[in-house]
């Protein structure tokens, strides 16, 4: 045991007779040491606390140790001050014991003193170094170079650090197995290298066992074990062992595989230093490619590039293996025991093979040496002029074929190409403004053919046309028909021209009015692509043709009709949209009188049907190839009633000259000449009469006597003969001609077209408006026909019509003066 010292800091003064609570006054013991793992026997006395009083006092001790762990370890005899010691304590523990001690006045327990104490625990060698791990695995490849890091291993001692009890020495024990060539060391650190080399055919693992051991009087140690995994690495070259493959390769394919190389390795599979990768040397048209089979390292040949027999008929190739994985060697020549061995290193040599590619000679098709041809030729040349020849080339020499030449690709048809020489020509002449020529170049495609071979080979060449323009195109106007507005100054409006023609041959263009309207219209300015039309103010609202004379940089020039209207642009601001609409409105009328007229004439056919007793059925029409049949009953005349009606329909025939005639349900074409509207016309004549105007007999007529006087009356104008051929009477049947019918159908198509023309020409006027005519501005003006009707024009209608027309207007002819002036 061992007692340090007290140190005291300050006295009560014994002589004072000033109370003792006043003159107090604490110690502070500096320290008590305690040996760890002290073997006994408890409890001994650590040491003793003594004041000088002259009263009683009692001595108490608190904190680690007594009544704090490491609770038990100490105590204090509170008359005498003797601290003992009751157990052992662990240092890794409880390093130091921080305690309070008291001394009290024993009479009234008031504390008299009060010290701080510190019992410090010295260390002793109870704890051997421990290692972090219990096994240390690693890999290590094996061309590793001596005095590289492999491992490092740590150790760690619960002892008082910088005291031996806790300095660590480390130390290889042993190593399995053991080889010549390869030495393990450790340095103080715990970091494990080598000398010398590995290999892995020797040895693929080690297993090394450590020592760890402190310094302390009694040394503690421990052991912990390494394994070092060797990972094959390159050092045996791979060898080209043999050729497997017919090495031809038919000229001009590619893809194939002619040969296979195969290779040994005496390194581990499938590691990188196993695997090669193969080169080619001699390939200078880039024709073949090797890759290596992962699975069993043969090299296979592939031909990349088609190969050409005429070019080089033998390939040479050298190809090289070598490992993924660089080579390397390592060969110990000299132990020493002091620092890294002496070792040697050889480079290494690559194994290579030669190889020959034999070609096998195919039909290559022709060729053209200049595939892209470039001539300029003038637009509108001379039909067949010489363009240019193609020239193509049979690469096959030794057998060369016969090759023949012929327009491919030709969208307009404009050339032809000699099918010997290849020499092309013009057949029809060049138009610049095709909707053929791009950007002014024309494309034709020229095609060769060997003849003799089956398949024919081919080949292509373009020929790319550059046509120089001319002037053959005159200037035009984009629109014809333009509107201005109508004031009292100078008004104008926008004219355009353009021209097919590139430049120089195009605008900008000069105009220039011709004709009697110089003075009423110009142009300014009058030179360039779009103008302005100027109106004198003396031009009043009407539509005017103008002649204009339009030229093109080069001075050709064309003279064009411009209509122009002028209007009031406040009633209309387009007057051409205004006469549009009036003459969709005039249309629209002209269909709603012939549509309401039809309508009234089927209410007075209807009621005359009704008025009749029973009617016989029409006698059907015999198709003749000449002449229209017309049926009659000549046996019981004036008991038959006539109601005669002839309709026309409108209708849209484009650009025809024929017009359908429909006779009692027999329809015939025929060829009208001279009519230009298209109008189908049909007539409809009901020959049987059941009841006469008059019941008198004697007025009554037969079916062939009206029909005779019907024609006469439509027809007395036209100088028509009606003729009867009573060579082909039968049943009472006439015969009418086609060309007389011809000429009753075209006088109804020209009075129809003419009544029409004259309505659609009808000019619009401007009518006074009351004061409100602002809310109508915008409605279009309807204009309606303001003569009153005449009576006199039923005089040009047959007899069925004046009866008609009679029953409408009673002021007409009556039944018996239709008779008298329709017949005799």
């Amino acid at each position: 045991m061992m007692f340090s010292y007290l140190v005291l800091v300050g006295m009560i003064c014994l002589c004072s007779t000033e109370p003792l609570k006043r003159h107090k006054r604490s110690w502070i013991i500096d320290s008590f040491d305690i040996v760890e793992e002290h073997p006994g026997p408890f409890p001994y006395e650590l040491g003793q606390i003594k004041l000088d009083r002259s009263y009683l006092v009692e001595f108490r001790l608190k904190g680690k140790g007594v009544d704090e762990d490491p609770k038990g370890v100490l105590s204090i005899d509170s008359l005498t001050g003797i601290i003992k010691v009751h157990r052992k304590v662990d240092y890794e523990q409880y390093s130091v014991l921080m305690l309070t001690f008291q001394a009290r006045n024993k009479s009234n327990l008031a504390i008299d003193t009060q010290l701080g104490m510190e019992v410090n625990i010295l260390d002793i060698n109870d704890n051997p170094p421990v290692f972090q791990r219990r096994v240390y695995d690693v890999t290590v490849n094996e061309a590793a170079k001596q005095g590289g890091f492999i491992v490092g291993v740590l150790a760690i001692d619960k002892d008082a650090p910088g005291t031996p009890n806790s300095t660590i020495d480390y130390k290889i024990i042993s190593v399995t197995p053991t080889t010549k060539n390869v030495e393990f060391y450790i340095q103080e650190s715990g970091a494990i290298s080598f000398k010398g080399c590995f290999d892995y055919e020797v040895a693929n693992k080690y297993s090394i066992t450590v020592e760890a051991k402190d310094r302390g009087v009694v040394k503690l140690s421990s052991t912990v074990t390494i394994i070092v995994n060797l990972q094959d690495g390159n050092n045996h070259l791979p060898v080209i062992t043999r050729q497997t493959g017919s090495a031809n390769v038919a000229e001009g394919t590619n893809g194939t595989s002619p040969l296979k190389l195969h290779t040994a390795d005496a390194d581990t599979r499938p590691t990188a230093a196993w695997r090669v990768r193969y080169s080619i040397q001699g390939d200078k048209g880039g024709h073949f490619a090797i890759h290596t089979d992962p699975d069993t390292n043969d090299g296979i040949l592939t031909v990349v590039k088609p190969l050409d027999y005429e070019e080089n008929p033998q390939q040479k190739l050298t190809i090289f293996v070598e490992n993924e994985e660089p080579y390397f060697s390592c060969e110990v020549k000299e132990r020493s025991a002091d620092g890294l061995w002496t070792i040697i290193t050889n480079p290494p040599k690559q194994s290579s093979r030669n190889i020959t590619i034999t070609v096998e000679d195919a039909n290559d098709p022709p060729f053209f040496p200049d595939p892209v041809r470039k001539v300029i030729l003038e637009e509108n040349g001379a039909v067949g002029a010489f363009v240019d020849k193609v020239t193509a080339v049979d690469p096959d020499t030794g057998r060369p074929h016969k090759l023949e030449y012929s327009i491919e690709q030709d969208p307009a048809g404009w050339f032809r190409v000699d099918k010997t020489t290849g020499e092309i020509f013009v057949k029809e002449s060049l138009d610049r403004e095709s909707s053929h020529v791009t950007n002014g170049t024309y494309t034709v495609t020229v095609l060769v053919t060997e003849k003799d071979d089956h398949p024919p080979m081919t080949s292509t060449a373009t020929i790319q046309i550059h046509i120089e323009d001319k002037n053959d195109n005159v200037p035009i106007l984009k629109e014809n028909m333009v509107s201005v507005c109508q004031s009292d100054e100078v008004s104008s409006t926008e004219i355009t021209a353009y021209d097919l023609d590139g430049d120089p041959y195009s605008g900008p263009f000069s105009f220039e009015i011709m004709g009697d309207h110089k003075e009423e219209w110009s142009f300014d300015p009058s030179h360039g692509n779009t103008v302005h039309l100027v109106k004198d103010k003396s031009v009043h609202a009407s539509l005017n043709t103008l002649i204009v004379k339009i030229s093109d940089k080069q001075g050709r020039f064309v003279l064009q009709n411009l209509s122009v209207a002028a209007c009031d642009c406040a009633v209309s601001p387009n007057c051409l949209m205004e006469r549009n609409t009036q003459q969709k409105v005039g249309s629209g009328l002209i269909g709603i009188t012939i549509l309401a007229a039809l309508m009234i004439f089927a209410c007075l056919l209807l009621s005359l049907i009704c008025s009749c007793g029973t009617v016989k059925s029409l006698v059907q029409v015999d198709n003749v190839l000449e002449d229209a049949l017309l049926p009659s009953n000549i046996e019981k005349p004036g008991t038959d009633c006539v109601v005669p009606t002839i309709l026309l329909k409108k209708a849209s025939v484009s650009h025809s000259k024929d017009a359908t005639f429909v006779s009692n349900g027999v329809q015939q074409t025929t060829d009208i000449q001279g009519v230009s509207s298209k109008i189908i016309a049909t007539h409809s004549l009901p020959v049987q009469m059941d009841e006469c105007w008059s019941r008198d007999r004697s007025q009554c007529y037969s079916s062939e006597t009206w029909m005779w006087k019907q024609y006469q009356s439509e027809n007395r104008y036209q100088g028509s003969t009606f003729s009867r051929r009573s060579s082909q009477r039968r049943q009472g049947t006439y015969f009418i001609s086609s060309s007389t019918l011809q000429s009753l159908l075209s006088q109804r198509l020209h009075s129809i077209q003419g009544l029409e023309n004259e309505l659609l020409d009808y000019e619009p006027q401007l009518y006074a408006v009351e004061d409100n005519s602002d809310h109508f501005l915008d409605l279009d003006p309807i204009d309606l026909p303001t003569n009153e009707f005449d009576p006199e024009l039923l005089s040009d209608l047959g007899p069925a019509f004046k009866h008609l027309a009679s029953i409408c207007n009673p002021g007409t002819l009556s039944k018996p003066e239709v008779m008298k002036n329709g017949i005799r």
